[in-house]
Protein backbone atom coordinates (compact mmCIF):
# COMPACT_ATOMS: atom_id res chain seq x y z
CA UNK A 1 0.00 0.00 0.00
CA UNK A 2 1.06 3.75 -0.99
CA UNK A 3 2.20 5.49 2.20
CA UNK A 4 -0.31 8.21 3.19
CA UNK A 5 2.38 10.76 2.74
CA UNK A 6 3.28 9.89 -0.75
CA UNK A 7 -0.73 9.85 -1.27
CA UNK A 8 -1.25 13.55 -0.17
CA UNK A 9 1.91 14.87 -2.28
CA UNK A 10 -0.40 15.49 -5.22
CA UNK A 11 -2.95 17.58 -3.42
CA UNK A 12 -3.08 21.15 -4.08
CA UNK A 13 -6.39 21.76 -2.39
CA UNK A 14 -8.99 21.14 0.61
CA UNK A 15 -12.68 20.44 1.11
CA UNK A 16 -12.79 20.19 4.48
CA UNK A 17 -15.56 19.28 6.82
CA UNK A 18 -16.44 20.65 10.06
CA UNK A 19 -18.70 18.80 12.57
CA UNK A 20 -16.53 15.92 13.80
CA UNK A 21 -13.39 16.84 11.55
CA UNK A 22 -12.42 20.41 13.19
CA UNK A 23 -14.97 20.08 16.10
CA UNK A 24 -17.59 18.74 18.08
CA UNK A 25 -20.28 21.18 19.19
CA UNK A 26 -17.96 23.76 21.10
CA UNK A 27 -15.20 21.25 21.73
CA UNK A 28 -12.21 22.24 19.22
CA UNK A 29 -10.60 18.29 18.37
CA UNK A 30 -7.20 18.28 19.22
CA UNK A 31 -4.83 18.76 15.99
CA UNK A 32 -7.19 20.85 13.96
CA UNK A 33 -6.21 24.74 14.68
CA UNK A 34 -2.76 23.59 14.05
CA UNK A 35 -3.71 21.93 10.51
CA UNK A 36 -5.74 24.92 9.49
CA UNK A 37 -2.54 26.92 10.13
CA UNK A 38 -0.04 25.16 8.02
CA UNK A 39 -2.55 24.99 5.23
CA UNK A 40 -2.66 28.98 5.53
CA UNK A 41 1.23 29.03 6.08
CA UNK A 42 1.81 26.78 3.18
CA UNK A 43 -0.65 29.35 0.90
CA UNK A 44 -2.62 26.00 0.37
CA UNK A 45 -6.17 27.07 -0.70
CA UNK A 46 -9.13 25.29 0.96
CA UNK A 47 -12.59 25.46 1.73
CA UNK A 48 -14.44 24.50 4.78
CA UNK A 49 -18.10 22.58 3.42
CA UNK A 50 -20.30 21.67 6.12
CA UNK A 51 -23.68 20.05 5.54
CA UNK A 52 -25.19 21.63 9.05
CA UNK A 53 -27.35 24.75 7.76
CA UNK A 54 -28.01 26.14 11.19
CA UNK A 55 -25.60 29.05 10.90
CA UNK A 56 -24.84 31.40 8.58
CA UNK A 57 -21.08 31.58 7.47
CA UNK A 58 -20.00 34.61 9.54
CA UNK A 59 -21.53 32.84 12.64
CA UNK A 60 -19.47 29.43 11.74
CA UNK A 61 -16.33 31.83 10.93
CA UNK A 62 -17.30 33.21 14.66
CA UNK A 63 -17.67 29.82 15.90
CA UNK A 64 -14.42 28.55 15.35
CA UNK A 65 -12.58 31.37 15.66
CA UNK A 66 -13.08 31.04 18.99
CA UNK A 67 -11.90 27.60 19.27
CA UNK A 68 -8.71 29.51 17.65
CA UNK A 69 -9.11 28.80 13.98
CA UNK A 70 -9.11 31.70 12.05
CA UNK A 71 -10.80 31.94 8.48
CA UNK A 72 -12.74 34.59 6.12
CA UNK A 73 -16.10 33.62 5.90
CA UNK A 74 -15.82 33.65 2.11
CA UNK A 75 -14.24 29.71 2.71
CA UNK A 76 -17.15 28.39 4.90
CA UNK A 77 -19.66 26.78 2.11
CA UNK A 78 -22.68 25.59 3.95
CA UNK A 79 -25.51 23.06 2.59
CA UNK A 80 -27.89 26.55 3.22
CA UNK A 81 -26.36 28.47 0.40
CA UNK A 82 -26.37 25.61 -2.30
CA UNK A 83 -29.88 24.97 -1.55
CA UNK A 84 -30.51 28.84 -2.42
CA UNK A 85 -28.40 28.73 -5.28
CA UNK A 86 -30.17 25.65 -6.18
CA UNK A 87 -33.24 27.17 -6.11
CA UNK A 88 -32.65 30.09 -7.60
CA UNK A 89 -31.45 27.92 -10.63
CA UNK A 90 -34.67 25.41 -10.56
CA UNK A 91 -37.86 28.46 -9.59
CA UNK A 92 -36.05 31.63 -9.63
CA UNK A 93 -36.29 34.92 -6.87
CA UNK A 94 -39.46 35.53 -5.57
CA UNK A 95 -40.96 32.05 -5.24
CA UNK A 96 -42.68 31.35 -2.01
CA UNK A 97 -41.08 28.84 0.25
CA UNK A 98 -42.03 27.17 3.41
CA UNK A 99 -39.16 26.42 5.12
CA UNK A 100 -37.75 25.19 8.55
CA UNK A 101 -34.41 25.60 9.90
CA UNK A 102 -32.30 28.43 11.84
CA UNK A 103 -30.23 31.90 10.87
CA UNK A 104 -28.13 29.70 8.49
CA UNK A 105 -30.87 27.88 5.70
CA UNK A 106 -33.38 31.49 6.66
CA UNK A 107 -30.78 34.02 6.12
CA UNK A 108 -29.36 32.27 2.56
CA UNK A 109 -32.90 31.99 1.37
CA UNK A 110 -33.99 35.71 2.69
CA UNK A 111 -31.11 36.95 1.01
CA UNK A 112 -31.31 35.62 -2.50
CA UNK A 113 -35.07 37.24 -2.49
CA UNK A 114 -37.28 34.05 -1.26
CA UNK A 115 -40.69 34.78 -0.25
CA UNK A 116 -40.41 33.17 3.52
CA UNK A 117 -43.68 32.19 4.39
CA UNK A 118 -45.54 31.81 7.87
CA UNK A 119 -46.99 28.14 9.37
CA UNK A 120 -50.32 30.08 8.81
CA UNK A 121 -49.71 30.56 4.90
CA UNK A 122 -48.64 27.06 4.14
CA UNK A 123 -51.02 26.61 1.24
CA UNK A 124 -49.12 29.39 -0.95
CA UNK A 125 -45.95 27.81 -0.67
CA UNK A 126 -44.32 26.02 -4.12
CA UNK A 127 -41.56 24.79 -2.43
CA UNK A 128 -40.68 23.16 1.34
CA UNK A 129 -36.96 23.48 2.87
CA UNK A 130 -36.11 21.64 5.94
CA UNK A 131 -33.13 22.16 7.40
CA UNK A 132 -32.09 21.45 11.28
CA UNK A 133 -33.91 23.28 13.46
CA UNK A 134 -33.13 22.16 17.34
CA UNK A 135 -36.59 23.86 18.38
CA UNK A 136 -38.70 22.37 15.95
CA UNK A 137 -42.13 22.33 16.69
CA UNK A 138 -45.37 19.32 15.76
CA UNK A 139 -46.86 22.88 13.79
CA UNK A 140 -44.19 23.06 11.90
CA UNK A 141 -44.11 19.58 10.97
CA UNK A 142 -47.64 20.13 10.21
CA UNK A 143 -47.43 22.84 7.95
CA UNK A 144 -44.59 21.43 5.62
CA UNK A 145 -46.67 17.94 5.33
CA UNK A 146 -49.84 19.63 4.33
CA UNK A 147 -47.67 22.18 2.20
CA UNK A 148 -45.84 19.15 0.42
CA UNK A 149 -49.26 16.98 0.29
CA UNK A 150 -50.85 20.19 -1.49
CA UNK A 151 -48.11 19.39 -3.99
CA UNK A 152 -45.21 21.77 -2.81
CA UNK A 153 -41.58 20.66 -4.01
CA UNK A 154 -39.61 18.91 -0.95
CA UNK A 155 -36.52 19.78 -0.16
CA UNK A 156 -33.52 19.23 2.25
CA UNK A 157 -30.59 20.87 3.19
CA UNK A 158 -28.74 17.83 4.11
CA UNK A 159 -28.71 14.18 4.93
CA UNK A 160 -27.36 13.84 8.27
CA UNK A 161 -29.16 11.69 10.70
CA UNK A 162 -27.47 12.50 13.61
CA UNK A 163 -25.29 15.48 14.57
CA UNK A 164 -21.64 14.64 16.65
CA UNK A 165 -21.37 16.46 20.48
CA UNK A 166 -19.50 16.27 23.21
CA UNK A 167 -22.47 14.65 24.77
CA UNK A 168 -23.00 12.15 21.83
CA UNK A 169 -25.09 11.53 18.82
CA UNK A 170 -27.97 13.76 19.16
CA UNK A 171 -31.06 13.93 16.12
CA UNK A 172 -29.80 15.41 12.78
CA UNK A 173 -31.97 17.34 9.40
CA UNK A 174 -32.11 13.51 8.31
CA UNK A 175 -34.17 12.98 11.78
CA UNK A 176 -36.43 15.43 10.70
CA UNK A 177 -36.56 14.46 6.97
CA UNK A 178 -37.84 11.08 7.79
CA UNK A 179 -40.58 12.17 10.00
CA UNK A 180 -42.00 14.61 7.43
CA UNK A 181 -41.42 11.78 4.48
CA UNK A 182 -43.39 9.36 6.68
CA UNK A 183 -46.38 11.56 7.01
CA UNK A 184 -46.15 12.87 3.36
CA UNK A 185 -45.42 9.41 2.20
CA UNK A 186 -43.06 11.66 -0.22
CA UNK A 187 -38.86 11.67 -0.33
CA UNK A 188 -36.98 14.90 -0.23
CA UNK A 189 -34.44 16.09 -2.82
CA UNK A 190 -31.74 16.25 -1.17
CA UNK A 191 -28.93 19.27 -1.81
CA UNK A 192 -25.98 18.56 0.69
CA UNK A 193 -23.34 15.61 0.64
CA UNK A 194 -23.04 13.13 -0.72
CA UNK A 195 -24.90 14.69 -3.49
CA UNK A 196 -21.89 15.40 -6.14
CA UNK A 197 -23.65 19.36 -7.29
CA UNK A 198 -22.82 20.61 -3.89
CA UNK A 199 -18.90 18.87 -4.36
CA UNK A 200 -19.00 20.44 -7.73
CA UNK A 201 -19.76 23.82 -6.04
CA UNK A 202 -16.81 23.69 -3.72
CA UNK A 203 -14.37 22.88 -6.14
CA UNK A 204 -15.35 25.63 -8.24
CA UNK A 205 -14.48 27.70 -5.52
CA UNK A 206 -10.88 26.61 -5.62
CA UNK A 207 -10.15 26.44 -9.32
CA UNK A 208 -8.44 23.25 -9.19
CA UNK A 209 -8.88 20.28 -11.02
CA UNK A 210 -10.91 17.51 -9.21
CA UNK A 211 -7.64 14.99 -8.92
CA UNK A 212 -5.62 17.47 -6.89
CA UNK A 213 -8.51 17.99 -4.39
CA UNK A 214 -8.63 16.36 -0.79
CA UNK A 215 -12.28 15.94 0.34
CA UNK A 216 -11.41 15.84 4.50
CA UNK A 217 -14.26 14.24 6.31
CA UNK A 218 -15.56 11.98 9.28
CA UNK A 219 -18.90 10.54 7.94
CA UNK A 220 -18.32 7.56 5.19
CA UNK A 221 -21.80 8.13 4.07
CA UNK A 222 -21.72 11.76 2.84
CA UNK A 223 -17.86 13.55 3.34
CA UNK A 224 -15.98 10.16 1.53
CA UNK A 225 -18.89 8.32 -0.55
CA UNK A 226 -19.49 11.76 -2.20
CA UNK A 227 -16.17 13.31 -2.64
CA UNK A 228 -15.33 9.69 -4.32
CA UNK A 229 -18.09 10.14 -6.91
CA UNK A 230 -16.46 13.35 -8.19
CA UNK A 231 -13.35 12.32 -8.41
CA UNK A 232 -11.41 14.03 -5.51
CA UNK A 233 -9.05 11.79 -3.02
CA UNK A 234 -10.54 11.33 0.21
CA UNK A 235 -9.21 11.70 3.56
CA UNK A 236 -11.34 9.84 6.27
CA UNK A 237 -10.68 10.93 9.75
CA UNK A 238 -11.91 9.02 13.29
CA UNK A 239 -12.66 11.71 15.14
CA UNK A 240 -16.19 12.25 14.48
CA UNK A 241 -19.25 9.79 13.27
CA UNK A 242 -17.98 7.41 11.57
CA UNK A 243 -16.12 4.37 13.45
CA UNK A 244 -13.53 2.02 12.56
CA UNK A 245 -15.60 -1.17 12.79
CA UNK A 246 -17.73 0.54 9.81
CA UNK A 247 -14.65 1.98 7.55
CA UNK A 248 -14.19 -2.30 7.62
CA UNK A 249 -17.90 -2.92 5.88
CA UNK A 250 -17.77 0.69 3.57
CA UNK A 251 -17.39 0.93 -0.44
CA UNK A 252 -15.73 2.85 -1.69
CA UNK A 253 -12.72 2.96 0.83
CA UNK A 254 -10.86 5.99 1.60
CA UNK A 255 -7.66 7.07 -0.17
CA UNK A 256 -6.37 7.95 3.53
CA UNK A 257 -7.08 7.36 7.04
CA UNK A 258 -5.81 8.88 10.16
CA UNK A 259 -7.08 9.12 13.52
CA UNK A 260 -7.73 12.59 13.63
CA UNK A 261 -6.62 15.99 12.34
CA UNK A 262 -3.45 15.75 14.55
CA UNK A 263 -2.02 12.96 12.83
CA UNK A 264 -2.95 13.72 9.27
CA UNK A 265 -1.14 16.90 10.16
CA UNK A 266 2.06 15.22 10.80
CA UNK A 267 1.67 13.48 7.80
CA UNK A 268 0.95 16.29 5.85
CA UNK A 269 4.00 18.66 6.91
CA UNK A 270 6.05 15.26 5.83
CA UNK A 271 4.87 14.55 2.41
Amino acid sequence: MTHPNRLLSRVQGWIIDMDGVLYRDTAVIPGAPEFIRQLQDDGTPFVLLTNNSTLTPKQYAEKIGRMGIQVASAQVLTSSLATADYLLETVGAGTPVYAIGEDGIMEALAESGFVLLGEEDYRQARCVVIGLDRTVTFAKLQAASLAIRGGATFIGTNPDRTLPTPIGLIPGNGALLAAVEAATDRAPFVIGKPQPPIFRWAIARLGLPAERVACLGDRLETDILGGAQVGLFTVFVLSGVSSAEELERFEPKPDAVFDGPAELLESWRHR
